[in-house]
């Protein structure tokens, strides 16, 4: 297990983490919430050993294998395949020394102990895994060819998280791994991870993904670092609860205090009374003072109301996107027709590299349709955010001065004192309204870039990935703001509860299509999970449980796709039957981790089961919807709607492991 006891932590001389204990079981699936600055890949840093506590008691099995997402990638010349296998360290190491004997002078026995070696770490599987990896990532069959040096930033980080997650681990650290990811690759990548074996630490602001994926959550708030079982629903549900009994608690013993003192000040000089006065001071001073609650979202805002409502706001009929290239032109998405209305609210799916970004851009008119006719209402006013915006900011402006120059130029600039009180609704307040721009973080310029189109009072918003930079604060805020928006709202975001709790219409952009999709994002992930299985991919990409696997693709395929190892032509029997044991042996080792995944999700079945039948049981009771009772109530009803989910979501994990217990048969 992963033990933290009163351990503190620097970095510099400021503290991070103060005298903080938690345990982490092995097999848990962890997700580490915390504002961002709070300590998250700190502690991400003294787990991979890169940092030592300054005090207390750090421990973790000396025998686990970590495995991390790189944030650097070398301009590497490898394929796409090699440098996704290069990630599993033993398997490589096992190549070489196959390379070396089978060109030396050693005994055909002791090539065939390594090849023996080799079948058990799963390396003529390793070819097809790589490749499920990429695919379910996104990427195509030609694209896992083609050298690392070839892609973009993006999609390095892919590379990297697909070596992360090829690499055998015990200990699996992902930090902010749906970052650089379509919402197709998210679907996919949480099916995998809830087959990982190995103990699982993710941060993510992605609260659906962590709901998804994680049974427990750590939480770092105010240099404390608490444990909460479940999920993030379920950590913020009990959070709340806490609060709200810390509040009451607060609140009751200031009416106490208050109480106190009345008396001591009223007879602490009555002679008669002295001694009891004497008391309740004496009483006060043994309290344990508790402290309000404060609340810790460190903003909201709101857009602004538009000027003019057009309707329609904007048709456009038989459209080409795409774009002028030296050859002619590159059409990515053709014939759309579409017909904007005030106040619709519309979320974009499809995998990245199909034409989403392109439609929104021809929308915006930062790219030129290509044919077709586009019709703009009178007083359309198009507030665009690209999903590269933060690059187009004036990093030696501050953001005082950017915005008096857009407040410039769509009227009479107004007073300085109101353009600092909009920053400071955003949280630009004091000297960071006059700072430079340049060192802020990501988050911080995402939330300026949003501040400088919201000024322009927009009634037709265009954001295509806005959330990428934002924590999970701020994106509540931006949900907020954006379901009170009284315009026509076009949303691209992987974020599937921004998506649910703002947009009501589906348009699907796929296969160079721009059509209607009937269904929910529920719906969307089943279509997305299906046509992902359609080449298999799932079932090719099960995580390795320890590194070791069977050979079941027969000595044949000892190149596929990777590099070329050399297999014996020629096996004598006593060697077949070791060879035939070990693939036994190695079914046996694949089924064992799913049988044991089974065993749990069955008891946490039935622990389910029994609290939802102990909820149902106390909701008969005659009393239970009493005025008196109306708290309890509500938190039975909560729990009720908790404890229903999980099940639900276990019995899909259960039928899920069963799926794959056949296939391992």
């Amino acid at each position: 297990m992963i033990r933290w006891a009163n351990l503190s932590l620097r970095r510099g001389a400021k503290l991070l983490l103060e005298d903080i204990s938690a345990v982490i079981q092995p097999g848990e699936k962890v997700g580490l919430v915390g504002a961002n600055g709070s300590g998250k890949s700190s502690l991400f840093a003294l787990l991979r050993g890169e940092l030592h506590a300054d005090q207390g008691d750090f421990t973790m099995p000396a025998s686990w294998r970590i495995a991390h997402v790189a944030q650097e990638t070398a301009a590497s010349q490898s394929s796409a395949l090699d440098f996704t296998i290069d990630g599993d360290r033993h398997l490589r190491e096992l190549e070489a020394e196959i390379e070396a004997k089978t060109h030396g002078t050693s005994s055909d026995h002791g090539l065939a102990e390594l090849h023996m070696a080799y079948g058990d770490a799963g390396g003529y599987t390793a070819p097809s895994r790589a490749e499920a990896l990429l695919l379910g990532l996104g990427f195509t069959l030609e694209q896992t060819q083609r050298p690392v040096v070839t892609f973009s930033g993006g999609w390095r980080m892919r590379l990297q998280l697909a070596q992360a997650l090829m690499s055998p681990s015990d200990l699996l650290l992902l930090d902010e791994p749906t970052n650089h990811l379509d919402l197709d690759a998210i679907v996919w990548l949480e099916q995998w991870l809830k087959r990982y074996a190995g103990t699982l630490i993710i941060v993510s602001h992605d609260r659906e993904f962590l709901d998804a994926v994680c049974n427990v959550t750590l939480a770092l708030e105010q240099k404390k670092l608490t444990r909460w079982t479940g999920n993030y629903t379920a950590y913020e549900l009990q959070r709340a609860e806490r609060l709200r009994l810390t509040q009451s608690a607060y609140s009751k013993q200031q009416r106490e205090i208050t109480h106190l003192q009345y008396f001591v000040d009223r007879f602490r000089a009555k002679a008669t009374k002295a001694k009891q006065a004497q008391s309740r001071v004496k009483a006060m001073e043994r309290m344990t003072l508790i402290a309000p609650v404060i609340n810790a979202s460190p903003f909201t805002f709101k857009f602004r109301t538009p000027l003019a409502s057009p309707d329609p706001m904007l048709v456009l009929e038989d459209v080409d996107c795409g774009y002028h290239v030296d050859t002619g032109v590159s059409t990515i998405v053709r014939d759309v027709s579409l017909r904007l209305s005030v106040g619709e609210r519309i979320g974009l799916l499809g995998a990245n590299g199909q034409g989403k970004s392109t439609l929104i851009k021809t929308i915006a008119g930062t790219l030129e349709r290509l044919s077709g006719t586009m019709t703009k209402g009178k007083g359309l006013a198009i507030g665009y955010f690209a999903q590269h915006q933060i690059d187009m900011l004036a990093l030696d402006s501050s953001p005082l001065e950017q915005l008096n120059r857009i407040a410039a130029r769509t009227g009479a600039a107004p007073r300085e004192q109101e353009l600092r009180d909009y920053l400071g609704s955003f949280d630009f307040r004091g000297e960071m309204a006059t700072a430079a721009v340049a060192p802020f973080s990501g988050g911080e310029k995402a939330r300026l870039a949003l501040a400088l189109i919201i000024w322009t009072k927009p009634n037709l918003l265009l954001l295509d990935e806005p959330t990428n930079h934002l924590d999970l604060e701020t994106r509540e805020a931006l949900t907020l703001a954006l379901a009170q928006f009284e315009g026509t709202l076009i949303l691209v975001s992987h974020d599937r509860s921004l998506l649910r709790a703002t947009t009501d219409r589906f348009l699907l952009v796929s296969e160079g299509r721009c059509s209607e999709f009937d269904g929910d994002l529920d719906d969307y992930r089943a279509w997305s999970l299906k046509k992902t299985s359609g080449v298999e991919v799932a079932a090719k990409a099960e995580p390795v449980d320890g590194g070791k696997r069977g050979d079941k693709g027969g000595s044949e395929r000892g190149s596929e796709g990777g590099r070329a190892v050399s297999v014996p032509t020629t096996i004598n029997t006593r060697d077949q039957r070791r060879l035939d044991a070990t693939a036994r042996d190695a079914i046996a080792r694949q089924k064992k981790p799913i049988e044991q995944r089974i065993r749990r999700i069955e008891a946490r079945l039935a622990e389910a089961d029994e609290k939802k039948r102990a909820i149902e049981t106390a909701l008969s009771l005659p009393d239970a919807y009493a005025d008196e009772h109306r708290e309890r109530l509500k938190q039975q009803l909560i729990e009720q709607a908790y404890v229903t989910r999980e099940i639900e979501q276990l019995e899909a994990d259960w039928l899920e492991q069963h799926a794959l217990l056949e296939q391992a048969a």
